[in-house]
């Protein structure tokens, strides 16, 4: 398993992403932000939102980052897209319902295999054993 390293590029990437999310042009992703833990201001980060089983989720390929630690605090999140906007309540999941979830999220983001021990051909429960390292939070309309 590869371990996240915050680069350049990539915070140069998600600068301009984020402006592209806020014209609302880029689905599935939507800009997240959230109240940091220890600031008590806004951050906002573009992430990918999941859909599985009817429900909706938050997957943090690369462990517990900034954001993952802000949500964990704040329990709360804003999701924006364009003109849309909606906050949420989060709760995160146990390995059994962050498995199947974490499964489909490596087969939709090629780019974040490499963070992964499992394959994206394993089964469910090869990525549940995962779920420690990648939180998933299933999003609940507030």
């Amino acid at each position: 398993m590869k371990t996240y390293r915050t680069t350049l590029a990539r915070r140069l990437g998600n600068a301009l992403f984020a402006p592209a999310l806020r014209a609302g042009l880029v689905r599935p992703y939507a800009l997240l932000t959230v109240r940091g833990r220890t600031s008590g201001r806004p951050r906002s980060t573009p992430v990918r939102v999941m859909t599985h089983d009817g429900q909706r989720y938050l997957v943090a390929p690369y462990g517990a980052v900034g954001w993952v630690l802000n949500v964990r605090a704040a329990g709360k999140v804003t999701l924006r897209r364009g003109r849309w906007r909606a906050v949420y309540s989060v709760v995160e999941c146990g390995p059994d319902e962050a498995g199947p979830v974490l499964r489909a999220y490596a087969r939709a983001e090629p780019i974040t295999r490499p963070y992964f021990d499992a394959r994206a051909s394993d089964p469910p429960a090869a990525f549940a054993a995962e779920a420690g390292r990648h939180p998933v939070f299933r999003l609940v309309p507030a």
